[in-house]
C-alpha cells in the first residue's frame, strides 16, 4: 500500500514522533542559585529540566544582566519548548523584567533572592522594619570573601568596615539547608562585619514554588 503524505512521518523514532524539544525546559539561572536548583531537581525528579547558569559575578554588575540573559535565550531558544529565567530583578531596576517580556519568557518574581527565599509576601511585610539588616544566603556564606570582602577592599583595608557597615544593625542569614558548618561560617561572616547574627531557616521559599509552576 502506498504511503500517504501523512504517513511520511513514520520514522525510526515511531509514528508522528514529537520533536525532541517538546516538554523540555531550560532553567537559565544565576550561578549563585545553582546548588539550590540542582537540589530541587533531584528532590522533585524534574528530569525534563536542564540547568544553564550564568556567572554569579553579574551580581556585582546588574546592568549587564539583561544583555547576557538575552544572548543566552537567543542561543538556546530552538532547543527547548520553554525557557524560564531564574533571576529576580537583582538590581536591574525593572530592565530584566522588560527584557523577558520582550523575549516572551517568564522569570522568578521578586526584587532579589533574599525576598524569594524568605517568601515575597513575607519579605514585603518585614523589609521596611529590617532596612538596616545585611542578608546572607547559603551561597554568600560560602563565597563571602570572594563576593563581599575582596570586592569591597575589606581584605586589604579592614578600617573601611565601619564606613561601609556602620549603619547596619545585624546580619540575617537565610539558611536554605540545615548545616552546622554553614552556621559556623555565617557567624564568622557576621564577626568580620562586627554585627550580631540572626539565623532563619527559609528553605527554598518561592524559588521552589516558581519552579513547580514551570
Amino acid at each position: 500500500m502506498a504511503l500517504s503524505v501523512d504517513d511520511t512521518t513514520l520514522t525510526e523514532k515511531g509514528l508522528n514522533a514529537p520533536d525532541v524539544k517538546i516538554g523540555r525546559v531550560l532553567l537559565l539561572a544565576c550561578g549563585a542559585l545553582a546548588h539550590e536548583i540542582l537540589a530541587l531537581k533531584r528532590l522533585n525528579n524534574w528530569d525534563h529540566m536542564d540547568l544553564k547558569c550564568l556567572p554569579a559575578k553579574y551580581h556585582l554588575y546588574p546592568d549587564k544582566i539583561p544583555k547576557v540573559v538575552e544572548e543566552a535565550v537567543h542561543k538556546h531558544r530552538n532547543d527547548y519548548e520553554t525557557i524560564f529565567v531564574v533571576y529576580a530583578d537583582c538590581g536591574t531596576g525593572g530592565l530584566l523584567q522588560a527584557k523577558c517580556a520582550e523575549l516572551g519568557v517568564e522569570m522568578v518574581a521578586g526584587p532579589h533572592c533574599y525576598s524569594f527565599f524568605e517568601g515575597n509576601d513575607v519579605f514585603a511585610k518585614t523589609s521596611e522594619d529590617e532596612i538596616t539588616a545585611f542578608y546572607l544566603t547559603d551561597f554568600l556564606v560560602k563565597q563571602f570573601d570572594a563576593f563581599i570582602m575582596k570586592p569591597m577592599g575589606l581584605d586589604r583595608h579592614p578600617e573601611l568596615r565601619d564606613m561601609y557597615f556602620g549603619n547596619y544593625t545585624k546580619v540575617v542569614y537565610q539558611a536554605q539547608i540545615n548545616d552546622p558548618v554553614l552556621d559556623a561560617k555565617a557567624q564568622e561572616c557576621a564577626d568580620k562585619l562586627g554585627l550580631p547574627l540572626e539565623r532563619r531557616f527559609t528553605g527554598y521559599g518561592d524559588l521552589e514554588v516558581a519552579l513547580k509552576a514551570v
